[in-house]
């Protein structure tokens, strides 16, 4: 999710070569994570009145690190000696991508439906392009200016619900406003990664900057705790506890993992484009939620965007490539 992990080790990974049955496979793999990723939004919808969201955030960041730490023990040595050098640096990418983003996300979903959050998440590579422009004076050229124009009218569309006499009232729904927040969130953290180029074991990274989300969410949670009046422990908010920090936690970072060893980053990253497509289907079966003319609308809009920034890539972009 937002909760998902795209930008982790996007520059750091290498593409081993796969077959025909052995390429299948790895895009099975890939395409479960997303599946898995997409029940999160579900799940955090479903209990979005009796589960408050920094509980779910902070126990589900927990959950997968501890299940995850032991996966990862010959590197033990390595992550002390990163987290000794480089300790501000790993509380900061990981709190922000992977704590404040995943909190901001299910706020959002206590207002907002799963089929608009996962259409507005589709925006994160979009966001990405543009940080990365600013950040790391990556080339952007006309036709990204262009398209990421439409990917951005297509979200307005969706937050005014195709109404323009909603934009003229200033009538948003809170919690879009809050899952476009987690979004550039996200694109944050995977510009502030890139940009850090840490040099250790894709999982075992991971399992750090989960631990540092656990450390930020944290505070949030106890305030939570203090000030809302809503239970935790009931059997929903326990089972949807469970499905997001195992299934649609640890088991998704690992699988994205091993799908990013098999098929390379950038293919494996475009698999996130399905998510929005199984939240759909999924918030239709689970929820009852209805796709609205302005969803439709919407997604056109960011999808165009998509192609253009996809298909017509900046030259220098392209050159730097062959060289």
């Amino acid at each position: 999710m937002a909760m998902n992990v795209l930008a982790v080790h996007r520059d750091t990974v290498g593409t081993e070569q796969t077959g025909g049955n052995s390429l299948a496979a790895a895009y099975s793999v890939g395409v479960l994570c997303w599946l898995l990723s997409a029940g999160v939004y579900i799940a955090a919808k479903w209990v979005s009145t009796e589960m408050p969201p920094w509980a779910l955030c902070f126990w589900r960041v927990l959950i997968a690190f501890a299940i995850l730490m032991p996966i990862v023990r010959r590197h033990f040595a390595d992550m002390v000696a990163l987290v000794r050098a480089r300790p501000l640096e790993l509380l900061l990418i990981g709190g922000v991508g992977l704590a404040i983003c995943q909190g901001m996300i299910f706020v959002g979903l206590e207002h907002a439906d799963a089929t608009t959050a996962g259409i507005i998440i589709a925006l994160i590579p979009i966001i990405t392009m543009i940080l990365a422009r600013l950040m790391l004076a990556e080339p952007m050229g006309r036709w990204q200016v262009i398209g990421s124009i439409l990917a951005f009218l297509g979200i307005v569309v969706i937050i005014i619900k195709g109404s323009p006499a909603a934009l003229m009232r200033l009538d948003f729904n809170p919690g879009e406003l809050w899952i476009v927040a987690g979004a550039f969130c996200f694109s944050l953290y995977t510009v502030l990664l890139r940009r850090a180029k840490f040099d250790m074991n894709r999982l075992a990274l991971l399992v750090l900057l989960l631990g540092a989300a656990v450390l930020t969410a944290l505070p949030f949670y106890l305030f939570e705790l203090f000030s809302d009046e809503r239970s935790t422990l009931n059997g929903s908010g326990l089972i949807a506890l469970a499905y997001v920090a195992i299934p649609g936690g640890a088991v998704m970072y690992y699988l994205f993992n091993r799908s990013i060893e098999a098929l390379g980053a950038a293919r494996a990253g475009v698999l996130l484009y399905i998510q929005t497509i199984f939240i759909a289907v999924l918030a239709y079966l689970i929820l009852g939620e209805q796709l609205q003319r302005y969803h439709l609308e919407g997604a056109a809009l960011i999808i165009a965007g998509l192609l253009l920034i996809i298909l017509l890539k900046p030259k220098i972009k392209a050159e730097a490539a062959t060289a």
